[in-house]
C-alpha cells in the first residue's frame, strides 16, 4: 500500500546528486505529506515549525533539508575539526539512534562526518569522537552538555539546527538544556532552523518563535490525532482478568509482532514472567536496562528473534520497529499523548494495525481524557468468558538490579552476612 504517498517525488526537487542516490539507496521515490509540504520551505533555506505525528517520514524531510543546506553552503574556512556544522537534538537515546541510522543511509554519499553522542554508554569513545571531528552532530541534550562544558567541541559552526519531537523535549525537563544549546549556536539569521513536534502546542510555538527566524507553520493531519489504520478497542476487565484476557487475545488474533506498554517496571516485570511462564517468548524493556541490552533487545525484536516486547513508556517514543501488528496497553497511559504515541509504534508507513487497550480498575478514569484528546470514543469489547484463558503460572525470572559498588574489596555479600550476624548479636542481647 502507498496511500499514504504523494505523487511529488524526490527528483522533481533540485536535490544534490549524493542526496538523490542516497534517497534511492534507501528507496525512497516518492513524498509523505510532511516531506512534500516542508521540503519546498526548508529548501529555499527557510525554516520551518512542523507538525506531524511519528511515522510520517519527517526525520527524512529535515535530514534530506539538513543535507541540502550544508552541501550548497560550504562551511567556513577557519572552522576547527571539533566545530559541528549542523545539531540535531532528540529528546530520547532511542530516537537519537534511529535518526543517525537513517542518516546514515540516506547521507552516505554526501561526504559528511556523521556523530552521535546519547547518556549510559561508551563516554570516552563518544568524546573521542567530538575531538577527532564531525559535521552532523545527533544526540541528546545531557551528555552534549556534558562534553560542551568541557570544552571537547562549540557550536560556533553551526549552519543548521534541528529539533525533533520539541513537545517530548518539556516532558522529559529538558528545555532548559535545549534553551542553553540554543543560545551557544550563531543567530536564527546565520542558519537553517527546523523544529518538528507531534503538537504544535502555544509552549512549542513559543520557543520556535522565540529561536528561529520567521518559522513557517506546517501541519499535517492535524484533525485527527491517531493514524487511520488503527482498529482501536477496549476492554474493561477486572485487575485479576487482565493476565487470562491478554492471553486470550493472544490466542485469538495471533499478533505477528506486538509491543505491550506498562506504566511501572515492577508491572512490566511481573507481566514479562507470565508471558514466559506461558510459552510466549518475550523481551523486557525498561528505564534502567543498561545501554548495550536495550540495543540488543531492540534488535532482536526486530530481526524477529522474539515476537513479543513488554515495555514501560520509555519505549513508546523514538523507536522504528517496523511491522508491529498489534500494541496493547495493559495499563492505559496516565498521560493522553502518551495513548498517541504509544499506538503510533503501530500502522506505520501507511500499514494497518491494531491497539487494544484495558481500561481495567486501577487505570479506567484515564480513558476520558484519553478520547477527548484524540478526538473519539474507543470503540467498546466485552470480556467475555471464551476470551479468559486460565494460565500456566509465571516463570521465575532474576530481577534487574543496579550492580552494587565494591569499594571495601569484599566479595559480593559479605557485607550483608556480616550486618546480618551483627544484628542476630544485637537482637540477642537485647532480649537475653
Amino acid at each position: 500500500m502507498t496511500t499514504h504517498l504523494t505523487d511529488k517525488s524526490f527528483a522533481s526537487f533540485n536535490l544534490a546528486e549524493p542526496i538523490l542516490k542516497g534517497l534511492q539507496q534507501a528507496g525512497f521515490d516518492f513524498c509523505t505529506p510532511i516531506q512534500a509540504e516542508t521540503l519546498p520551505i526548508a529548501l529555499e533555506g527557510r525554516d520551518i515549525a512542523g507538525q506531524a505525528q511519528t511515522g510520517t517520514g519527517k526525520t527524512a524531510a529535515f535530514l534530506v533539508a539538513t543535507y541540502q543546506y550544508l552541501l550548497h553552503h560550504p562551511a567556513n574556512e577557519k572552522r576547527r575539526p571539533n566545530q559541528p556544522r549542523a545539531l540535531i537534538l532528540a529528546p530520547t537515546r532511542e530516537l537519537a539512534i534511529q535518526i543517525h541510522k537513517d542518516a546514515e543511509v540516506i547521507g552516505q554519499f554526501t561526504g559528511l562526518k556523521l556523530g552521535l553522542v546519547y547518556g549510559g554508554t561508551a563516554y570516552d569513545k563518544q568524546r573521542q569522537q567530538l575531538t577527532d571531528g564531525v559535521d552532523v552532530l545527533i544526540g541528546t541534550p545531557g551528555r552534549l552538555i556534558d562534553y560542551f562544558k568541557q570544552h571537547v567541541f562549540d557550536l560556533k559552526a553551526i549552519q543548521a539546527l534541528v529539533l525533533d519531537e520539541a513537545d517530548r523535549m518539556f516532558d522529559l525537563g529538558f528545555i532548559k538544556d535545549i534553551r542553553y544549546l540554543i543560545r551557544r549556536c550563531p543567530e536564527p539569521t546565520q542558519r537553517l532552523g527546523l523544529l518538528f513536534s507531534a503538537t504544535l502546542s502555544y509552549r512549542v510555538q513559543e520557543l520556535a518563535y522565540e529561536h528561529m527566524n520567521n518559522p513557517q507553520k506546517v501541519a499535517i493531519e492535524s484533525e485527527k490525532r491517531t493514524a487511520e489504520k488503527i482498529d482501536e478497542r477496549v476492554y474493561y476487565p477486572a485487575n485479576a482478568e487482565k493476565i487470562p484476557l491478554l492471553l486470550g487475545l493472544f490466542k485469538q488474533d495471533e499478533p505477528s509482532r506486538s509491543i505491550i506498554f506498562i506504566n511501572t517496571k515492577r508491572t512490566a516485570e511481573t507481566i514479562y514472567a507470565w508471558l514466559m511462564g506461558n510459552n510466549y517468548p518475550s523481551a523486557l524493556l525498561s528505564g534502567d536496562i543498561p545501554q548495550k541490552k536495550r540495543q540488543s533487545l531492540l534488535k532482536s525484536f526486530q530481526d524477529g528473534e522474539f515476537n513479543i516486547l513488554v515495555a514501560t513508556d520509555v519505549a513508546a517514543r523514538g523507536l522504528h520497529i517496523p511491522e508491529v501488528s498489534h500494541v496493547f496497553n495493559f495499563d492505559l497511559p496516565q498521560q493522553a499523548e502518551d495513548y498517541v504515541h504509544r499506538i503510533g509504534r503501530t500502522a506505520r508507513a501507511g500499514a494497518s494495525g491494531h491497539a487494544i487497550s484495558f481500561a481495567c480498575e486501577d487505570y479506567a478514569h484515564y480513558l476520558p481524557e484519553i478520547e477527548e484528546y484524540i478526538g473519539h470514543a474507543i470503540p467498546r469489547e466485552t470480556v467475555t468468558s471464551e476470551l479468559l484463558i486460565e494460565p500456566s503460572p509465571p516463570a521465575k525470572i532474576e530481577r534487574h538490579r543496579p550492580p552494587r559498588h565494591k569499594s571495601d574489596g569484599k566479595k559480593p555479600g559479605q557485607n550483608r552476612r556480616h550486618q546480618s550476624r551483627n544484628n542476630h548479636r544485637q537482637h540477642k542481647s537485647t532480649t537475653s
